[in-house]
């Protein structure tokens, strides 16, 4: 019987937790289920900007899931930031430890060459790392776009992605036009130079990410997303595909190592 991967999973930070209103980590257990009803064991992540801890968490686990959670810092992939789009930002309340934390971690992934699946703020945080940029708000930069924060309609299908034939999210989902939620304001704007897009909303936003063709040795798996297929795979059998797919190639990458 093949032992359960073990998955380590981003956090987000909590202004008040349970016990004395400290700053906590929060995970939704969706993500966790996910995970689980894959075959996975989650393992979150603690909320620490050592290198060291992080090498230590890479050397133990068999992939990565980065997730969702408050905006990234603009200053970080941006020179100048307007003060209009300054004031669409909420980024994270531990003073940027996260942003820092998560842009450790890719390094580390890359370093030991770790399956990765990036959701959301993953999937932006990810761009970013790399040398991306991010559209800080989308109503305001793109006039005309969809409305993507649709956070009542968080379990919904709300809008279509079109799927680049042949690249990794069409052969997972056997899809090529895919429904997905959407629960965000900013999103990918300039690719890293390792990454291709192969999706796209109607009004252009992207919405999936992978290694380019040239790039693809880097990691045995790196899919991003924009939207939440943890929150559509009780129904939507495309998105729980998604899960499938990575736990399947942390097991495999894990075993070709042995």
């Amino acid at each position: 019987m093949t032992k359960p991967p073990l998955i380590l999973v981003t956090p987000a930070i909590q202004k008040a937790g349970d016990e004395f209103g400290d700053l906590s980590i929060s995970v939704s257990t969706a993500y966790q289920t996910a995970l689980m009803d894959a075959g996975a064991i989650p393992v979150i992540m603690a909320a620490t900007t050592s290198r060291e801890l992080v090498v230590a968490y890479l050397n133990r686990v068999d992939g990565v899931l980065m997730t969702g959670g408050a905006d990234i810092n603009p200053d970080l992939h941006r020179d100048r930031v307007p003060q209009r789009l300054r004031r669409t930002v909420n980024v994270t309340p531990d003073g940027g430890a996260r942003d820092l934390r998560e842009v450790l971690l890719v390094d580390e992934i890359f370093r030991q060459r770790k399956p990765l699946l990036a959701i959301c703020r993953g999937h932006q945080m990810l761009n970013v790392a790399l040398g991306g940029t991010l559209v800080v708000d989308i109503s305001t930069e793109i006039p005309g776009a969809l409305n993507h924060a649709r956070f009542r309609q968080k379990n919904e299908i709300v809008h279509d992605a079109q799927l680049t034939p042949d690249a990794l999210l069409a052969k997972i989902t056997g899809k090529r036009t895919l429904g997905v939620n959407s629960t965000h304001h900013q999103a990918v704007g300039r690719p890293a130079d390792p990454l291709m897009i192969t999706g796209r909303s109607g009004d252009g936003i992207i919405e999936s990410m992978q290694l380019k063709p040239d790039a693809a040795g880097l990691l045995p798996f790196l899919l991003s997303v924009q939207f939440h297929p943890e929150r559509l795979m009780d129904r939507h059998p495309a998105h729980r595909r998604i899960f499938s797919a990575f736990v399947r190639a942390c097991v495999e990458n894990r075993e070709k190592k042995l």
